[in-house]
């Protein structure tokens, strides 16, 4: 049912004329501007750089960008955030991994519940569960019984047949696969699914994983983004933002949020990007993981509106249908509820859920459920705005510094995005009041949704 129900808002925001959303009225946006300069310029947490994007009834009222994608330094001007920054948008880049997949599936050269070990040429099992194949939709919805422990990306001379197998040169103490669930059986957010369903996308289309996802989504929509940064020109790779903390990148890494900020990625002012030595003879079906395939995206945040408003609208944008509208209907249905019979992940700390964020899953999407639990001076939860009241699919990210949210309601065709390029201080002391999410990620969408997108 859920399916269906999911299936039949895609539709209806596919084909329903709307009247539309109109901009912001000026004073409203200026109070929304003011609020989000004032969480940008938070002493107790101060951000380098901050761009947002707010959706409502599939129209774009909001956009602003805040600070610099590369701050001033060695006798170089700061340069400010515009609308053709791009980001390095940590996980948000597994969302958009999974419109290249499931275009496959549409295809017809992928298949959701067929044995991955059919594409790649060899057996791949755990190996404590030596019966159970593992499947794409299990990679899709983190219940393949993988692991992060054994590593999730490889050089690209690596066969990710030697890391799997029981015997092969990086396959170590097996670290990579869980000793205590079998495949499909409980979820746990594991990197390296990514960068398997990448080898496994190379091996079904012949052709190397960043170049696919700019044939299947990036080049029909005329996206200036991509995996492959070497690849890039270099006036965009002069658009890609450094990302930033107040935290040493190596050694102890202890944080000093009165000291300067230290540039943690794509720190291109002083080196431009290489290609990873080996890269010449990489043969496309073996270490898909490579690419970055699930942290290593590069894209604006107009760009990744396209996208929102592109499955807003049934996997139409403009005249050229993206993906077909039951694709993304297949792509949003859930697939996994936390607590739900035989297919669980742990609710506290450590477990699959991390610290009870994620509460349901869809394929290679998030469900944000509007779940809050507080006890005491402790929240955790899915939940995106103070009070409740909205409920969608995408996908958070964070790495090196970077926070970014991407998502959106689709009956409402209501929607957020945000990209913070750094942090000042260490997000886990201080908390969120009403979900698993750092305070400052909290105030972010909570502007966002009651200054653009709720009824006013």
């Amino acid at each position: 049912m859920r399916h269906k129900k999911v299936a039949a808002m895609i539709a209806a925001a596919a084909f329903t004329l709307h009247a539309g959303a109109a901009p912001l009225p000026d004073a409203q946006a200026a109070a929304l501007t003011r609020q989000l300069q004032a969480i940008v310029d938070d002493p107790a947490m101060p951000l380098p750089g901050l761009s947002v994007v707010a959706i409502r009834h599939g129209d774009v009222v909001y956009r602003r960008h805040f600070g610099a994608r590369r701050l001033a330094g060695e006798g170089r001007a700061a340069s400010p955030i515009d609308d053709d920054t791009l980001f390095r948008v940590a996980s948000v880049s597994k969302f958009v991994t999974t419109l290249g997949a499931m275009k496959l599936v549409e295809q017809g050269k992928l298949s959701l519940d067929e044995d991955i070990g059919s594409y790649l040429g060899y057996a791949v099992r755990n190996p404590h569960f030596p019966d159970s194949p593992i499947t794409l939709r299990m990679l899709l919805t983190h219940t393949s019984s993988l692991r992060d422990e054994g590593g999730f990306k490889f050089a690209p001379g690596v066969d990710l047949k030697e890391v799997l197998l029981p015997g092969g040169r990086h396959y170590g103490k097996g670290a990579m696969w869980d000793a205590g669930h079998a495949p499909g059986a409980w979820f746990e957010y594991v990197n390296f699914n990514w960068g398997l369903l990448a080898t496994v996308m190379e091996a079904a289309s012949g052709e190397r994983f960043d170049r696919l996802m700019r044939r299947l989504v990036f080049d029909p929509m005329g996206l200036k983004a991509g995996f492959y940064l070497a690849d890039f020109t270099p006036a965009r790779i002069d658009d890609v933002a450094t990302l930033y903390r107040k935290r040493e990148k190596d050694g102890e890494e202890r944080w000093d949020p009165q000291g300067p900020w230290i540039a943690q990625a794509d720190d291109f002012g002083h080196e431009a990007p290489a290609a990873p030595p080996g890269l010449a003879a990489y043969q496309p079906g073996t270490n898909g993981t490579v690419f970055g395939p699930q942290g290593s995206l590069r894209i604006s945040t107009a760009d990744l509106a396209r996208i929102m408003l592109m499955l807003m609208h049934g996997g139409r944008d403009g005249s050229r249908q993206i993906l077909a509208p039951q694709t993304v209907a297949a792509m949003f249905g859930r697939q996994w509820t936390l607590h739900s019979a035989g297919l669980n992940g742990s609710a506290n700390g450590d477990g699959g859920s991390y610290r009870g964020l994620y509460h349901a899953w869809g394929l290679g999407n998030q469900h944000f459920t509007d779940t809050s639990i507080v006890r005491g001076d402790h929240a955790s939860g899915d939940r995106l705005v103070e009070g409740g009241g909205f409920t969608g699919v995408g996908h958070l990210g964070w790495s090196w510094g970077l926070n970014a949210l991407f998502v959106f309601d689709p009956g409402t065709r209501n929607g957020m995005i945000y990209v913070s390029t750094g942090v000042g201080a260490d997000p886990d002391r201080q908390p969120g009041k009403f979900s698993s999410e750092a305070r400052f990620q909290e105030r972010i969408t909570d502007a966002l949704y009651h200054g653009a997108i709720a009824p006013h």
